[in-house]
């Protein structure tokens, strides 16, 4: 929540057009007299996952935000923003991006800055909606975080189990998955901490993770999933697994960036991988892929490299 904000970064709040709450931290001000210099510096767009908020960047903030701005919202039904009956849907969540895009325009007198949006599992599917609907020219680059552009499994483009979500990926299991958020929500956050950080899903000797740490961390990231209703995300989820994004990844003409965790529990490598392939289906060398050591959350678990990474490839696409 709002109380829990990271040293350095500021809770700050719009709306989007249908009235809903966005909350969103900042590491620039945003006071009355004096107008942010938001020119001086590309703005790192962060966005979080499923159940998730911009807490999840607590290890990301200080590091990136030494050279650009910062700015990590909470989409509706996450963390600190509105809750409403509907809008569980992964096109209402690009619609709410492009309201918190133009009020952050509005603060500069309506100029356009340099954006590099960092879209973290269905903050990419955000993204790739967001590209369908708005196309690119918002943004400087692109980074995507293991996700793949389809969940389910598919008759279409030969996307099947070597591609898809490895729990998610039919009908049958999206309800199977549903029922579990609603019904079992304790055991279902934990389950998602044990597929998301590599050491859970697939532990190795170099690991050598104190108890401790072990609790910790499946402390912080459960009690985050358990602020949001239950149900609202189960809805979210079956848009989010049905949604195709591959042709709108071929619209893409801004330098791509594919970060995958090789202990990932949630997709194969060969998923992610086709963002690539898409994008560079029309604009070969735009793309590239960085598989990390880690898990879903490599943000998290490699947060030095994800760090160093981001701030990179943000400069090769600003300067």
């Amino acid at each position: 929540m709002a109380s829990n904000t990271d040293a350095g970064m500021r809770y700050r709040y719009c709306r989007a057009n249908d009235g809903c709450t966005l909350a969103f931290q900042s590491s620039l001000p945003f006071e009355e007299d004096t107008v942010p210099h938001f020119n001086e510096r590309p703005c790192i767009l962060l966005l979080h996952g499923f159940s998730g908020s911009s807490a999840y960047f607590t290890h990301n903030f200080a590091a990136l935000r030494k050279g650009s701005w910062v700015v990590a919202p909470d989409m509706r039904g996450h963390g600190s923003s509105g809750r409403p009956r509907g809008g569980y849907h992964v096109a209402r969540l690009a619609a709410d991006l492009r309201d918190l895009i133009n009020y952050l325009k509005s603060w500069n007198g309506g100029i356009m800055f340099d954006i590099v949006p960092v879209g973290c599992s269905i903050g990419a599917a955000v993204l790739w909606t967001y590209i369908e609907l708005f196309g690119c020219g918002d943004f400087k680059g692109f980074v995507f975080v293991d996700q793949a552009p389809l969940q389910d499994r598919s008759l279409f483009g030969s996307w099947d189990s070597s591609k898809s979500h490895l729990d998610c990926y039919d009908e049958a299991t999206t309800q199977a998955a549903q029922q579990a958020w609603i019904h079992h929500s304790t055991t279902t956050h934990r389950g998602l901490v044990h597929s998301c950080l590599g050491y859970r899903h697939a532990p190795e000797p170099k690991d050598d993770l104190s108890d401790e740490r072990v609790q910790h961390d499946e402390q912080f990231f459960t009690r985050i999933s358990a602020q949001c209703d239950q149900a609202w995300l189960a809805r979210l989820l079956a848009d989010h697994t049905r949604y195709d994004h591959r042709e709108a990844i071929e619209e893409i003409n801004v330098p791509t960036l594919v970060m995958a965790g090789r202990r990932t529990g949630c997709f194969p490598l060969e998923g992610m991988k086709e963002t690539v392939r898409r994008v560079e289906a029309n604009r070969p060398g735009l793309a590239k892929m960085l598989v990390f050591e880690s898990g879903h959350w490599l943000f998290y678990e490699e947060p030095e490299r994800f760090n160093k990474d981001i701030v990179e490839f943000v400069a090769s696409c600003t300067q």
